[in-house]
């Protein structure tokens, strides 16, 4: 099943990260396609955006953002939507995305992805927001399930069914996490499949794949080592019950050479059903 504004499965990609450019440049190696972090090239030009042309000339570019703050009760940031829209214009993304989250209150961010409360009301506000800011981009929206370590008190929903009326409702994609699904099944205690199984499969229009730091009693989101077996065994499932789409490794802690973290991805072909782009 494919998505429902017919984005493409772009293949097996990997984060656009500083300590790569070089060998990026260097080489242009053989990935099909580049994730970025919205927020590092919004507010600079020079060496940055250079890098970023000559990659978006040779490579499909998405963009991943981490201060849309979708969830919160502040107004939303119009001055940051132009500069998003400018950029996704500028690279010609075929989606921006972000997290289903709140990052701060009284325009103060603390630069961290926080937990929303499931509810119904959360969920009226969340939606009406998320329809202002696809309006104003001017191409899909696409959010993702953030990993969490504690929960509401006063949430009346799980956070998958949250999700799945959010994406109906407002009308807008979802980046799927399969680390974050595992990492918050862990944290509390409930089945991974069920929350996959509750995702409207049309709306998902990209996965995440990354690994993350066990303490024992609860994990840490953390993109700092490989996949482990665990979430293979979700994104396998996924593939199954939602089908094949744009997949991208995370990794951007203890970040080793590029054919590492691209070779990492690379395992990701044999549980997808359908043939890898590549570029290059």
């Amino acid at each position: 099943m494919t998505n429902r504004w017919n984005l493409p499965d772009l293949g097996l990609g990997v984060g656009l990260r500083t300590v790569h450019y070089q060998h990026i440049l260097s080489n242009y190696p053989r990935v099909d396609w580049f994730e970025i972090i919205s927020e590092n090239f919004l507010d600079t030009e020079g060496r940055p955006m250079y890098v970023l042309d000559q990659v978006a000339e040779r490579y499909p570019v998405v963009m991943h953002g981490v201060s849309m703050s979708i969830g919160s009760t502040d107004p939303i940031n119009f001055e940051y939507l132009r500069k998003l829209k400018a950029l996704a214009k500028r690279i010609n993304a075929p989606w921006v995305s972000d997290h289903l989250c709140w990052t701060g209150v009284s325009g103060k961010n603390v630069h961290d992805l926080l937990p929303m409360p499931y509810n119904e009301e959360s969920l009226k506000h969340t939606v009406e927001r998320v329809k202002i800011v696809s309006d104003f981009l001017e191409r899909p929206l696409v959010l993702e399930n953030p990993s969490s370590y504690i929960e509401f008190a006063n949430s009346s929903m799980t956070e998958w069914d949250f999700l799945a009326a959010l994406l109906e409702e407002a009308d807008c994609g979802m980046l799927l996490d399969i680390n974050n699904v595992y990492v918050s099944s862990f944290n509390h205690s409930f089945d991974p499949k069920r929350y996959i199984d509750a995702i409207p499969a049309d709306r998902v229009v990209q996965y995440h794949l990354a690994g993350h730091t066990s303490y024992g009693t609860h994990i840490i989101d953390t993109h700092s080592d490989y996949v482990i077996d665990e979430v293979w065994g979700l994104y396998k499932y996924a593939n199954e019950v939602i089908g094949s789409r744009a997949t991208l490794l995370e990794w951007d802690d203890d970040i080793p050479d590029f054919d590492t973290v691209h070779n990492e991805v690379l395992k990701a072909q044999e549980y997808k059903k359908q043939g890898v782009l590549v570029y290059g």
